[in-house]
């Protein structure tokens, strides 16, 4: 009797491990695939981060068209046809294993990419990517069809793959690509996706023998909606829209604004499966009751905090502190989507508007905040939309009604207040005052029967959101926004430096400073600062090799506010090349920076992403200078063994090639150890380190390389204050190929 009751226990349990495993599995492929596959791009197209937007919105179309295909198959075709049509999908996909770049390919040299990009996306990894993506609504279904005890809530299944998401997720970085170079990693998913279609096939084969069976016993702990109305529906879509938009708002504001720390992307997305599998848990009822009570009292202060320009001296609690508001906020949206889940019946229906919800949010981020705002306006919005979204219960029908119109009212005057006292920043404020006026409208008409606002809150959001003051002498001269991150240039006045006044201007990415120029001393207005002053390590080369540089042809790869022009000769010719053009409208304008128009004769501006332009320069150099900075490093596709070929190819056979490797986190020197070791060079390195603190010098290191030991003589002969050493052997450095590359590999 018991041995019988334990075998109907197992095979009871059975349909629910398959359907997990095969969940698991399905959402750990796609996480690989994604970073895998960008990252395999990265050296045809370089470190653009427009490259990185184009593929999420990539992905995120190829979900959305998954899961409408997965609801469409489960509500027009009986589940013969639909088994038989999703087989013949996954053979077919088969044909486009392994996945790689097809032979040959390469982006457009004149054009904009972005056409050639989604193409190769879609020839490379279209069908197999679009497999992956119906699986999550697709099993569910089902799973609701098989006559489980569980059957009528098949929700709970998405903690698998979820928790799928996050363990490959936190896998690629830490585990995966440490290990094994892109082409290893190709064939192993291949082989996983080959697993995977024998998972699914099984699926396949429980739901042909138990087609239709009525689920027994065991009841739903939600009350699922029946048949969801158009309201839902875009409830529905709002509570997707929100978090998916407020992850790549708060991504980018922790990585531009708060700290440059390598792999800090990675955090928000974690979060962000994590609500996920709570809210669909067991226990997502009883926490999703405490987050709706404490997303208010929290995200209040947080609101007045952001909006007064303050910062913590500690970054990490700074971190903390924004990445909390961030999973509150997430957790009351996805919660509610939990809350308000529908029955089986409309299961697809529910995935394909969270999709679209999802896929709205990544569009929004990436493509129509960048030109409508002139910086990251759309990280508090949503902050401030979650917090409209909080269907707060407890206080009389009567007075939540009432007081829903009166805030809208005072909402709607304290705009029209900040608008007429906004001059800097008009456009913005308006573009802020009237989404947040809309979103409140919606959120009124939506939820007016359980919602509560919060009037102080609103008010003193508003009131905070007027143009940013600047104090003392700071004043903002320029911000602008792209693809490639915000970009500001900051006047300081009256700046007392050894009893001398100055006024200089300093050109951001995000809160990076990557140049500088003092503009009141005619004596120093061409004088390198900063990185690149003349008591660092770029002014110990130029001074060394003074004698023989007359002639020299130099490129620079990046161009930052053009200090280095402050070193050049009229008998010289320079070549900077820039990927971002804004940054060359800046450096060029002389408004802001006088290096360009003021110190230097001979020069030109290359557009683009340095490995492709350098590849069509007609003449070599004499001295090849890379600086170009994503954030506070050096994109890894320019640290390559192949980047480090090409370069050499473009110098002249006593050139030389100087990297500034300046990080807080990464210690670069290593791969640029191990790359001279095996490419038979010479390489030099220089930290510098002030022992007194001079004015307008900072801390740098500079790493210098040559074919012979003969040409970095100059340096070896120098003084003792520039000290220029050789490198150690590193013996567990690993070489940086296009096919492999891992900053783990190198955190300091």
């Amino acid at each position: 009797m018991d041995i019988t009751h334990h075998s109907e226990i197992r095979r009871d349990n059975f349909p629910i491990f398959l359907f997990a495993l095969t969940l698991f599995s399905s959402a750990s492929l796609m996480f690989v695939l994604q970073p895998m596959f960008g990252k395999a791009l990265l050296p045809l197209l370089g470190g653009s981060a427009s490259v990185w937007n184009t593929c999420m919105v990539f992905y995120q179309s190829i979900l959305f068209l998954g899961y409408l295909y997965a609801h469409f198959l489960s509500t027009r075709f009986g589940y013969r046809k639909h088994l038989a049509i999703h087989l013949s999908i996954l053979l077919i996909s088969l044909y486009f294993l392994p996945v790689s770049i097809p032979e040959g390919s390469r982006p457009p040299s004149s054009e904009n990419p972005s056409i050639w990009l989604l193409s190769t996306l879609f020839v490379s990894i279209g069908l197999p990517f679009f497999v992956l993506s119906t699986n999550s609504p697709l099993l569910q279904k089902w799973f609701s069809k098989i006559g489980h005890q569980t059957s009528n809530d098949p929700y709970y299944l998405s903690i698998a793959s979820n928790a799928g998401s996050l363990i490959a997720l936190l896998s690629y970085p830490f585990l995966l690509e440490p290990a094994i170079g892109i082409s290893q990693q190709q064939q192993y998913w291949s082989a996983g996706f080959l697993v995977l279609i024998g998972l699914i096939s099984l699926c396949m084969l429980v739901l042909k023998q138990q087609h239709f069976q009525p689920a027994v016993n065991k009841a739903s702990s939600v009350n699922l909606v029946e048949k969801p109305e158009l309201k839902l529906q875009i409830q529905w879509l709002l509570l997707a829209f929100v978090p998916s938009s407020l992850l790549l708002g708060t991504t980018n504001f922790i990585s531009i604004d708060i700290a440059t720390v390598p792999l800090l992307w990675v955090i928000p997305l974690a979060l962000y499966l994590f609500s996920f599998i709570l809210v669909f848990s067991g226990y997502g009822a009883a926490i999703h009751k405490k987050v709706l009570l404490i997303q208010p009292w929290l995200v209040a202060p947080f609101l007045i905090y952001y909006f007064s320009n303050q910062k913590l001296a500690s970054f990490s609690v700074e971190l903390l502190i924004h990445l909390l508001v961030f999973f509150l906020s997430i957790m009351v949206c996805h919660g509610e989507l939990a809350k308000k889940r529908p029955s089986t019946n409309y299961l697809t229906q529910y995935y394909l508007i969270m999709s679209f919800g999802g896929m709205l949010g990544g569009i929004f981020n990436s493509f129509i905040a960048p030109f409508i705002f002139s910086s990251i306006y759309e990280y508090p919005l949503m902050i401030v939309c979650a917090l409209l979204l909080n269907p707060i219960n407890g206080i009389g029908q009567y007075v939540k009604e009432h007081l829903a119109k009166i805030i809208f009212s005072a909402y709607f005057i304290t705009f029209a207040v900040i608008l007429s006292i906004s001059v800097k920043q008009l456009d913005d404020a308006f573009l802020i005052s009237f989404g947040i006026i809309a979103l409140m409208g919606a959120a009124y008409f939506l939820f007016k029967k359980n919602s509560l606002y919060f009037p102080l809150v609103g008010l003193l959001v508003l009131s905070c959101a007027a143009p940013e003051k600047h104090q003392g002498g700071d004043q903002l001269l320029h911000q602008s926004r792209n693809f490639y991150g915000v970009l500001s240039v900051k006047k300081i006045s009256d700046l007392n430096v050894d009893n001398n006044t100055h006024t200089l201007h300093e050109i951001y990415s995000g809160t990076t400073r990557h140049g500088l120029q003092l503009l009141n001393d005619v004596n120093r207005q061409c004088t390198p600062n900063g990185y690149y002053s003349p008591q660092g390590p770029l002014g110990s080369i130029f001074a060394n090799y003074n004698s023989q540089n007359n002639a020299w042809r130099i490129g620079v790869v990046g161009l930052g506010a053009g200090e280095m022009a402050g070193y050049a000769k009229a008998s010289q010719h320079w070549t900077f090349f820039e990927l971002d053009p804004a940054v060359v409208q800046i450096a060029t304008n002389p408004e802001y920076f006088t290096y360009l128009t003021d110190c230097i004769s001979g020069y030109d501006i290359q557009v683009g992403d340095a490995r492709i332009t350098l590849e069509n320069q007609p003449n070599p150099f004499d001295l090849l200078v890379i600086d170009a900075f994503t954030s506070d490093s050096i994109p890894t596709h320019l640290l390559t063994k192949e980047a480090l070929e090409l370069y050499f190819s473009r110098l002249e056979n006593h050139g030389l090639l100087v990297f500034h490797i300046s990080n807080r986190y990464l210690e670069l020197k290593k791969v640029l150890a191990d790359h001279a070791e095996k490419l038979g060079l010479t390489l030099l390195l220089q930290e510098f380190r002030p022992e007194q603190n001079i004015p307008f010098v900072y801390r740098s290191d500079w790493a210098i390389l040559a074919r012979k030991e003969a040409d970095l003589l100059p340096l070896v002969n120098a003084d003792l204050q520039h000290n220029w050493q050789k490198v150690p052997h590193y013996a567990d450095a690993r070489s940086w190929t296009d096919d492999f590359t891992s900053i783990m590999s190198v955190w300091k």
